[in-house]
């Protein structure tokens, strides 16, 4: 989650365990420790694909964050004896642990069993998503007016996290509904990701891979019967294929469990993390190697400017979360008129 989100939820937990020993100056500590573990990103290992996969590393592996949050917690215990060191495990341990457990249900991957196994992503809530954010900062409010009032950050407390569990039951639902329309494609056993669309749990994107396509459906709790529209996108295979023989491609393979598009851009073979952000608007995409004349050419892999976000963005996802708008194009991030489909 967002770097707000993380301090807001780290600041909550420690309110609650200790804030009426320790009062406002709970919520500064909680925060503190809520932002510890992304500060990995300060780190450079040298390539963009290295820096992009390495992140929510060793730094969310909760095998180093249980013994740190033992250590953090002894030295918090000798710099104010006033909590127990029990108590102050207690604030550690849930601030630090809480946090890659909130990572790994968003998208991007956490590697929650760092340096085993693979990164975890449920992808069942947005990066950033107000709904389970503004219930914690809402309880941290009232704590700072009112003081040592714990009630309040524990309510925010259980409704972000029923939001999170909200977040999961609507994600299955959303799978359920997309089944028959994928098997009448022959695409139900087929590699699938199923997440919410920017900052709302009411309106879904469903990505599935194929051999040679890729197939995108939107899809919403406010869709009534509308029938389900596949949106197709063509993939490269022999591409794929190549990127997957070079160190590089194989991380990002791994990182991203296949879900990649790749392309020849100026003679450069680039890959795209299509998990992350819209079609049009995906935030990650590497350059991995040079095409000589003779083949491709690996080289340190390097990340391509971001794409611009169309201003009217925020009014098309509006108006198709709503329902107001019964299609929306992936691939031009448009609404077509009433009765017409994706081109």
């Amino acid at each position: 989650m967002d770097s707000i989100t993380q301090a807001a939820l780290g600041a909550s937990l420690a309110g609650a365990v200790a804030g009426k020993t320790l009062g406002r100056s709970a919520l500064l500590i909680g925060a503190a420790l809520g932002t510890l573990p992304d500060l990995d990103v300060v780190i450079d290992y040298g390539t963009a694909v290295a820096n992009f996969t390495q992140h929510r590393g060793f730094s969310h592996s909760l095998f180093i964050l249980f013994p740190l949050s033992v250590l953090i917690a002894y030295a918090l215990h000798r710099w104010r004896p006033v909590l127990s060191y029990k108590r102050w495990f207690a604030v550690t341990g849930l601030v630090l642990l809480t946090h890659p457990l909130l990572d790994a249900f968003t998208t991007y991957g956490t590697q929650l069993f760092w340096p085993f196994g693979w990164p975890v992503a449920i992808s069942s809530i947005f990066i950033i998503d107000p709904l389970y954010t503004l219930p914690l900062l809402a309880g941290i409010l009232v704590f700072l007016v009112r003081g040592q009032h714990t009630r309040a950050v524990v309510m925010g407390l259980m409704v972000s996290t029923l939001y999170l569990g909200w977040s999961f039951t609507a994600q299955q639902i959303i799978s359920d509904r997309v089944e028959q329309a994928l098997a009448q494609e022959g695409l139900q056993d087929a590699p699938r990701m199923v997440q919410p669309m920017p900052f709302n749990t009411v309106l879904w994107r469903v990505t599935v891979m194929d051999s040679d396509r890729r197939v995108e459906i939107v899809t919403g709790f406010l869709d009534g019967d509308r029938p389900i529209v596949l949106e197709h996108f063509h993939r490269n295979p022999d591409l794929a294929e190549a990127a997957r023989s070079l160190p590089e491609g194989q991380r990002l393979e791994w990182f991203t469990r296949g879900f990649l598009q790749y392309q020849i851009d100026d003679g450069k073979l680039t890959a795209t993390d299509i998990r992350l952000g819209i079609p049009g608007a995906h935030p990650f995409t590497f350059i991995l190697a040079n095409d000589d004349g003779n083949g491709f050419k690996q080289q340190p892999s390097s990340q391509m400017e971001r794409p611009a976000i169309k201003s009217e963005l925020l009014g098309v996802l509006w108006s198709r979360m709503t329902g107001s708008a019964q299609v929306l194009c992936l691939a031009s991030l448009t609404l077509p008129p009433p009765g017409e489909g994706c081109t």
